[in-house]
């Protein structure tokens, strides 16, 4: 009997003890985890972190800048300004995005645009060679700052990433077909953003590092004034307002030429229409105006006749009727 309880008292000792070692497996077992996927959250954390770089807006290395700028030149040179521009093109390393040119070497007014992507470390040495081929109207600048769009683009497309990641591995533990499909449908839009993220990024990369600057050259006559002190101005002003009279001249002279067929058939009109009127007058004169009496002169006799060739007046001849006389009182 007292083996037996001895062996019971036994038997429960060694259940409680078994109980007690898997309680204290499971605990560190889930203590583990914990500290496991604490350890992850801030390795995530510091992920994160390190996509925002402490003062961005004041570390230059950390800034993400647009330049462009817009460039009007003026030459009387059109041929050599535009060798120069293309001289200045390829010593910076520099490309054409886009070109034209329009207009004639006879009336000298032609025009060139271009559109030059310029490496950003060259930005300012071709303005300098560039405003070098003429004389330069205009020169308008913008920086515009992208720092901002670009982490948080950067940061996108990094949580893409680890959220394919994860889907490649669950679609590889997928047991059903309806599960593989449902996450193959996730992956394909989480691809589908990643890519749309990534030309974003190489759209902001593509802009930083080359420069867009637009330029336009034109051909005149005369260049424009540029004087800043007033006797400059002043000396301009009296060379430009002898530049714009000749000018005139030459335009109004060139308008005569060009409409001389117009004027010869005016000229001719006006010809045909003078002598077709001096005919009609030829043809039907008009009669003379009667002479009014002088002053003092007895008005004529309607009967009295002149002779030819004096200057009196013959006396009435009789009429045939004699006049009664008149009745004296």
């Amino acid at each position: 009997m007292n083996k037996q309880i001895s062996r019971l008292a036994a038997f429960v000792l060694a259940a409680a003890l078994l109980t007690g070692c898997g309680a204290s497996g499971t605990a560190a077992s889930s203590s583990a985890a914990q500290d496991m996927m604490s350890s992850e959250s801030m390795a995530a954390g510091g992920a994160e972190s390190a996509l925002l770089p402490e003062d961005v807006s004041t570390a230059e290395n950390a800034q993400k800048l647009i330049y462009n700028a817009d460039l009007e030149l003026e030459t009387t040179s059109f041929d050599a300004a535009q060798d120069t521009l293309q001289a200045a093109v390829e010593n910076t390393g520099a490309w054409l995005e886009y070109s034209e040119m329009n207009g004639s070497a006879e009336d000298q007014d032609r025009r060139l645009y271009y559109t030059v992507r310029v490496p950003v470390d060259n930005y300012r040495t071709f303005l300098e060679q560039a405003g070098q081929s003429g004389s330069v109207l205009s020169l308008n600048e913008s920086a515009q700052d992208v720092t901002a769009s670009y982490i948080d683009v950067e940061a996108r497309i990094d949580s893409l990433e680890a959220q394919r990641e994860r889907l490649a591995e669950l679609a590889a533990q997928a047991e059903t077909t309806a599960d593989l499909l449902e996450i193959e449908s996730q992956l394909s839009d989480v691809q589908y953003e990643l890519e749309s993220y990534t030309r974003q990024l190489r759209a902001l990369d593509g802009q930083i590092a080359y420069s867009t600057v637009n330029v336009t050259l034109r051909e005149v006559a005369t260049l424009t004034p540029t004087g800043i002190t007033f006797p400059e101005r002043l000396g301009d002003a009296f060379s430009g307002g002898w530049s714009a009279f000749v000018t005139f001249l030459q335009g109004l002279i060139l308008t005569l030429v060009y409409l001389w067929p117009l004027l010869l058939i005016a000229a001719a009109v006006v010809f045909a229409v003078r002598s077709l009127s001096r005919r009609h007058r030829a043809a039907h004169p008009k009669p003379p105006k009667p002479q009014k009496p002088g002053k003092g002169a007895p008005p004529a006799s309607p009967t009295a006749r002149t002779a030819p060739g004096a200057g009196t007046a013959l006396p009435d001849e009789p009429s045939g009727k004699e006049e009664a006389p008149k009745p004296k009182y």
